[in-house]
């Protein structure tokens, strides 16, 4: 009796059954590959919640504003600082966070 073949529904299922044409050290690196794409999505993730509430806040005048834009500043230096986020991609967060933060600022004044 002929075998049964499953054929792979998502692109995940694909890779999982390339990479098992391969080594055992590419397999290995492989799902090196899948734990730290999944870390970094969450990281990233954190980090885009934190700057919105972060600006959310200053635009409210909350008092916790400014611990806000210190975590989301925090939690984008830690992503730089390892492999999750390049330097200048931090840079530029950064920058555009302050410059969000400080746009918020003059029309509360302005207000």
């Amino acid at each position: 009796m002929a075998e049964v073949v499953k054929k792979p529904k998502t692109r995940k299922e694909r890779k999982v059954i390339k990479s098992k044409r391969r080594g055992k050290a590419q397999e290995k690196r492989h799902r090196q590959s899948l734990k730290n794409r999944t870390a970094n999505r969450a990281t990233k993730s954190t980090i885009k919640t934190f700057v919105k509430k972060a600006v959310t806040a200053t635009a409210e005048g909350a008092a916790d504003a400014a611990t806000l834009v210190q975590r989301a500043e925090s939690l984008i230096d830690k992503a730089a600082k390892g492999s999750v986020m390049h330097k200048r991609a931090a840079a530029r967060k950064k920058s555009r966070l302050a410059k969000a933060i400080t746009k918020q600022k003059a029309i509360a004044a302005a207000a």
